[in-house]
This record gives structure tokens, sequence and C-alpha cells, in this order.
């Protein structure tokens, strides 16, 4: 069953559905009336619905039955990741909102080769959010992840305090991942770096402001593959993997991309 997020409160048993989605259900999907489909609101509930009407700029949907959207992970994950080069940080968002990361803010580290302006990143961001949107549905989450606003290294730091443990991953080691969550905190953050690694002055600003050093072993892994290795640990830790599935198909595909962009 096709799934969509609505930014509406849903309190009756009709609601139109406007703009892209809409143009998405009718051209895209090619949807008809009397198929069915889900739509998640932002309190993360889950409406099954039936399609009563529809053209190029609406569709109308009756409530078939509601409940909570238990698709999202108890535990709270912020990716912070220094901007790779290319289209690099699109593959990251996409696998890492399928494995279910809340957040995630880029970051110009020292070493970032790419460092676009602010028009730039503007722009970007808007299409880094679809992008997000696009994975939420297609991984049927509770929730669009969102994509923070650029920061600096520096500024990065600073903001991950709110987050329970932090980690970040560092060539040169650090602890394993089960014994630095081996407490279950309700929130985490990770630092991963872009091409070039970190510089050793932001590894040891990161450590006096009481972020922990971690390793995901001896292999050096690509900046774009890092991230989606670091939260799928993270995830298996604490225990938030009962909830994915992914068909044969599904699998292949991601698979043969990931080696293929590797």
């Amino acid at each position: 069953m096709p799934w969509f997020f609505t930014d509406e409160k849903i309190n009756s048993e009709k609601l139109n559905i406007y703009g892209e989605t809409a143009r998405h259900i009718s051209k895209s999907l090619r949807m008809k009336r009397g198929e069915t489909l889900t739509l998640v609101t932002p309190e993360q509930i889950q409406h099954n619905c039936e399609i009563s009407a529809l053209s190029d700029d609406f569709v109308t949907v009756e409530i078939i039955s509601s409940r909570p959207c238990e698709n999202e992970p108890e535990t709270k994950v912020t990716l912070y990741q220094a901007l790779p080069k290319g289209d690099k940080f699109e593959l990251i968002i996409q696998k890492c909102v399928e494995l279910g990361v809340s957040r995630i803010v880029p970051v110009i580290s020292a070493r970032c080769i790419s460092r676009p302006d602010k028009k730039s990143l503007l722009k970007k961001s808007a299409r880094w959010q679809k992008i997000a949107k696009e994975a939420a549905q297609q991984s049927r989450r509770g929730i669009v992840p969102e994509i923070c606003g650029a920061l600096s290294f520096n500024q990065a730091v600073e903001s991950c305090k709110e987050n329970d443990v932090n980690l970040i991953f560092y060539e040169m080691g650090g602890k394993s991942i089960k014994t630095l969550l081996k407490n279950q905190p309700e929130s985490i953050g990770f630092f991963i770096g872009s091409e070039g690694g970190f510089e050793e002055s932001e590894i040891e600003t990161a450590l006096k402001n009481g972020i922990e050093a971690a390793t995901l072993g001896k292999r050096i892994l690509r900046a774009e593959t890092a991230p989606i290795a670091a939260l799928s640990i993270i995830m298996y830790e604490q225990n938030e993997m009962d909830n994915i599935s992914t068909t044969g198909e599904e699998f292949r595909n991601d698979w043969n991309n990931l080696c293929i962009e590797s």
C-alpha cells in the first residue's frame, strides 16, 4: 500500500490531498477510485484510506481505519556528516533515512572539498529534504527526518550536547560502538568525516567536549559508506532493527547500488 505524509491533522472521515502528492498518486502511480493508501499525520498516526475521487489537481480519500504508527525507532539518532564531494550526500540521506536516523546535520569541516555558498546551500537543502521525504515514504517511516542547515564543525560540536551520547568516527582508532552504547542511551549523535576525514585539531576539540572516539574497524571506508555502516551498527546495538524488513529484490538493488558507489 502506497505510503504518504500529510501536514494536516485528520479530524473527519474525508480528506482532500493537493499538490505534488496528489499528482504523484494520480499521474505517477496511476491509482484509481477504490484503491487504498496510507496517510501519516504529524502526530505519527497512520490512516488507511480509500480513494473516492481524483483528478490531476486533487485526490479525495475516505478514512477506513487509524492507529498510531509503530515504525519509528525509540532511539533518536542524529548524523553530523561532513559534506562529501558530488552527490554522495544524497545517497547518505536516502540510506540513513531508511535505516531510521532522526535528523541529519551537514557539517563544513576543515577537510571538506565541497563548500557550497549560502545560495547553493539553500537550493541543495530543498532537494535534500525532498530526498528524505521520498526515502521516509518508501521505508514507511512515522516521520520525515529533518535535514538541518549546514553548521561549521565547532557549531556542530556545540549543538550535539543535547544528545545523551556523541561519537566521532576516527581512522586512527577508538572504542567499539558496542562498548560506547552499553548503557542504551535514548539519544545519540555521531560524526562522520568527508573524504579526507577529520583534522587532529578537530578530534581534540571533539574529545574536549565529551564526544567519544569510535571505530568501525581496521578497514578505511569511503565517506558515503561509513555513515551507513555506523548507523546500521548503532541501530543493531540499540535493538532497533526489529522493524526493518526488505524484499529480496529491494535488498539486491540496495546492495548493488552500494557496491557500485563504493
